[in-house]
């Protein structure tokens, strides 16, 4: 099947996964909605393909015996048909409620060409003829569902065709054969033109649609160890008003998908219809992320010496702290230091309308690194901090930057007595500023793909902030191949 033939199927199942309901169970991470103008956009681009397809229905021979007045019996034969040209008007993609879609052409018309063959014992005749297929409608119901591992699945339910009416132009002075055509021939042609047209979307839904709904990506791998799991939480649901998918929308690890201690929240959804689509993303995607990135240890550091700039003032070693720590460097003299930084619990992103922002709280402990190789623990520090954040998504992700504040540091326990800890803090708001934060925001800037079908993108969109989700318009556009 020819590449342009499958824009169809990609554009009906765009609506499937870009639909949601105006509020949802906690179950559900992602969920998606499409407007009316979603609709109408994939019912202009779907004709494509349908009139692509209708190029491609092989037509039988019609064969026959006949009996006219005055000139006795003889065999017809209509051979060698073919759709030369089609024009598909009044379309319309609608839902249905319970169900899923109902897709409707009216009023259009087909152009068949032809040749034909007479026999009436040893006379033979033969030339070529001219149909035109008029006021040709269609309509078929699209049952949506959804199968293990929660990926969505389409069948026609019912399909009906029906033509109005038939015209022949046969070459040569032949109104007996025209006559022929209309009293044997019409009504057959008719039949078989309206079975085949069904014949034709049944498999373009039942094959070519299902399998490119298995282009929805079930998981999306993040990199060695994290995945996100965007299974359908139920079939696709069509109201009146929009066609709705849930997706879990959790990040879990590979080696052990553990459950998650807490739910996603229910989302109440703006009413908004100026894009195609529309994708509420609640925090519960983010926090499962940061709790698996959290326990796989993604956050905590260790810094040394030699990864302080060499013209800096300030040098991780026991001299260094020598006046401010003064019984270190008698008890360790001329020995390096190392801090170790872990995140006491996954920071989790609060979304209030308009802002995001977290508090990540994390513990530092410093060693001496003795000349035996031991490391010795001689302080730990409290370590807090408000860090704001600004996602935004592209044709197919969304992509996150995180802007910490100035770090607060505590001195929380000490083997080498009661010290300051400013110049650990001007070191550590170096470090976290200009080290932790931007390795951070280098894979933050990979973002976190959307559950689309291949071939669809994202364009002009638009991003909402709301209480415990994020709210992102966009128009879709089908990249043909």
């Amino acid at each position: 099947m020819a590449n342009s033939a499958r824009a169809l199927p990609p554009l009906l199942l765009g609506l499937l996964l870009m639909s949601a309901p105006g509020a949802l169970g906690a179950n559900a991470g992602l969920v998606a909605r499409i407007t009316d103008k979603g609709l109408e956009y994939v019912t202009r681009e779907g004709l494509v393909t349908l009139q692509s397809e209708l190029h491609k229905i092989m037509l039988p021979d019609f064969t026959g015996d006949f009996k006219i007045k005055h000139a006795g019996h003889g065999q017809y034969e209509f051979h060698s048909l073919d759709i030369r040209s089609c024009e598909l008007l009044g379309s319309a993609l609608r839902l249905l409620p319970g169900q899923g879609l109902t897709f409707t052409i009216s009023d259009s018309f087909i152009r068949v060409q032809g040749k034909w063959k007479v026999r009436k014992r040893f006379l033979k005749l033969q030339g070529s003829f001219d149909l035109q297929v008029k006021g040709i409608t269609l309509s078929v119901n699209l049952l949506l569902g959804s199968q293990p591992p929660g990926r969505p699945t389409v069948t026609a339910s019912s399909c009906s065709s029906y033509i109005r009416d038939v015209e022949a132009d046969m070459s040569g002075n032949l109104g007996w054969l025209l006559n022929l055509f209309h009293s044997q021939i019409e009504s057959k042609f008719r039949r078989v033109l309206e079975s085949k047209i069904c014949e034709m979307v049944q498999k373009l839904v039942n094959s070519d649609l299902q399998l490119y709904l298995q282009t929805v990506p079930v998981t999306t791998e993040m990199d060695s160890f994290a995945s996100i799991d965007y299974s359908l939480m139920e079939a696709p649901r069509a109201t009146a008003q929009m066609l709705d998918v849930m997706f879990k929308g959790e990040f879990f690890n590979h080696h052990h998908h553990s459950p998650v201690a807490f739910v996603a929240p229910v989302m109440n959804l703006p009413e908004e219809h100026s894009q195609m689509v529309y994708f509420a993303v609640s925090d519960y995607v983010f926090n499962t992320a940061s709790l698996v990135y959290h326990e796989a240890g993604y956050l905590n550091f260790s810094i040394t010496d030699d990864m302080i700039p060499p013209n800096s003032n300030i040098r991780l070693t026991t001299k260094s702290f020598r006046t401010f720590v003064p019984r270190l460097a008698r008890l360790y003299p001329s020995m390096n230091l190392e801090l170790q930084g872990v995140v006491v619990s996954a920071p989790l992103l609060n979304f209030t309308p308009g802002n995001l922002s977290l508090a990540p709280q994390m513990e530092i402990e410093g060693f001496v690194l003795l000349p035996s190789s031991v490391r010795a623990p001689i302080f730990r520090l409290g370590v807090a901090t408000n860090v704001s954040a600004m996602l935004t998504f592209n044709t197919s992700k969304i992509t996150g930057f995180l802007k910490p504040e100035k770090v607060q540091v505590e001195l929380k326990e000490s083997k080498v007595g009661a010290f300051n800890v400013a110049l650990l803090e001007a070191l550590l708001n170096y470090y976290i500023l200009n080290t932790l934060y931007p390795n951070v925001n280098d894979n933050l800037a990979k973002g976190i793909p959307l559950p689309l079908l291949k071939h669809i993108q994202l364009c002009d969109p638009v991003l909402q902030i709301h209480k415990d989700f994020l709210f992102l318009g966009s128009n879709i556009q089908y990249k043909r191949v």
